[in-house]
């Protein structure tokens, strides 16, 4: 994405997401931001109990990092003046203000299109630019989670009501990587035709992306799937598949989906070779017909050995299994590691590097080089002057409370 200028309008983290996993493909982000309150977000200090720096806040850090911050007030007049100058040197406006916010301060797309005809411009949203709610807002928690049969499908029948969402951000992150790729393909699109095209991704749709099987087979059978109550066994009708309690309390999870090819394997690996001959485990068919008494065997071995154990003793299992890790385990994960999933990135309180995660997307084996999430309006005279404003200008602007 070298030589690609975004030009970001948004806050909080959906939005600003697809801005970071731009700015770590290479390209130039400017993110606007209040010159007094800069972005909401970095007012999060506390969320879910959890106090957080916020000379080190993850809030401000995933979905912001690489980019440039720019103080512009776009109530004003001549802070809209400056937005429309910067957009003439974009290839991407991205936004996800809301469609009477955006009429109100001419920052739509017809307006930023006067300027620039030829710039891309990205919508994040809550619900979609069309239909009835069109206007209305809405984080990850309501559109992403409750609205769209998330929360009620991850929720046993037995609980009184619906599972909380537990991650911060979930659906914004992935929502985030979808706009990145929608922006790609728009990018593509210019470049093979000259045409410059409008995209649309909203929290309900990356919603629905994420649950397509199962929304699908909802319509199509007329049923669908719920979580089930946690426990230690295995899957109606494949016991090669569910969670395992260790005898320490930690969890192993079977994921063969295909168990025939993997029954001597797996009956060796956790001591019972003798049900490989067992006429009632011997064949795919037969394991699944038994799955009942194979789940208690398998149940009582791995309640025999401690989680430690069973980690180093299925690594040379044929087939599926992962060990439950918490958030904080898999930050020590050799293999995500090796895999670059984690990056440094200095941090500005001037403390040790501050740990980020690194977008999905990986070219040619090399791992993320960016900087850090910019203090607000941090670059604001250094991409004025780049622009050719004048310092006369800039000091004006400043003291009209126009930019920071």
């Amino acid at each position: 994405m070298k030589g690609v200028r975004v030009l970001e309008l948004a806050q909080f983290t959906f939005v600003p997401a697809a801005g970071a996993i731009l700015a770590d493909w290479g390209a130039d982000v400017i993110k606007i931001e209040h010159p007094k309150r800069g972005d909401t977000q970095r007012g999060f200090v506390n969320i879910g109990g959890i106090k957080v720096n916020p000379n080190r806040s993850p809030f401000m850090e995933h979905p912001n990092r690489g980019k440039r911050s720019v103080g512009i007030d776009i109530s004003t007049a001549e802070g809209m003046a400056v937005i429309y100058e910067l957009a003439k040197t974009a290839d991407v406006f991205l936004t996800n203000y809301l469609p009477s916010q955006r009429q109100k301060m001419k920052f739509d797309i017809e307006h930023i299109r006067a300027f620039n005809p030829k710039i891309i411009y990205a919508r994040g949203s809550a619900y979609g630019d069309k239909g009835p709610d069109r206007d209305v807002g809405g984080f990850d928690g309501t559109a992403f989670w409750n609205r769209s049969g998330i929360a009620h499908s991850m929720t046993p029948e037995e609980l009184p009501g619906p599972l909380a969402q537990g991650i911060p951000a979930f659906g914004d992150s992935i929502g985030g990587m979808n706009i990145a790729g929608g922006i790609s393909a728009a990018l593509f699109h210019r470049e093979r035709t000259g045409e410059a095209i409008e995209l649309d991704v909203s929290l309900l749709s990356t919603a629905w992306w994420a649950s397509g099987i199962s929304i699908d087979m909802g319509i199509d059978c007329g049923q669908m799937m719920r979580n089930r109550m946690p426990g230690s066994g295995g899957n109606p009708g494949n016991p090669f598949m569910g969670n395992y309690r260790t005898s320490d309390g930690g969890t192993i999870n079977m994921c063969t989906l295909t168990p025939g090819p993997h029954i001597k394997s797996f009956f060796t690996h956790i001591g019972h070779p003798e049900c490989v001959q067992d006429e009632r485990f011997s064949t795919a068919e037969a394991l699944m017909k038994n799955w009942q008494p194979a789940s208690e065997i398998i149940k009582e071995a791995f309640a025999q050995k401690d989680f430690k154990y069973w980690r180093k003793q299925l690594s040379t299992y044929s087939g599926q299994w992962a060990p439950v890790q918490t958030l904080i385990d898999i930050a020590t994960d050799e293999q995500a590691l090796a895999n670059d999933m984690l990056f440094e990135v200095e941090a500005s309180d001037g403390g040790a590097p501050i740990k980020v995660v690194r977008g999905p997307v990986q070219f040619n084996h090399e791992p993320v080089k960016t900087t850090r999430a910019p203090q607000a309006s941090e670059h604001t005279e250094i991409v004025l002057m780049e622009l050719g404003i004048e310092w006369d200008r800039i000091e004006k602007l400043k003291e009209l409370g126009a930019i920071a």
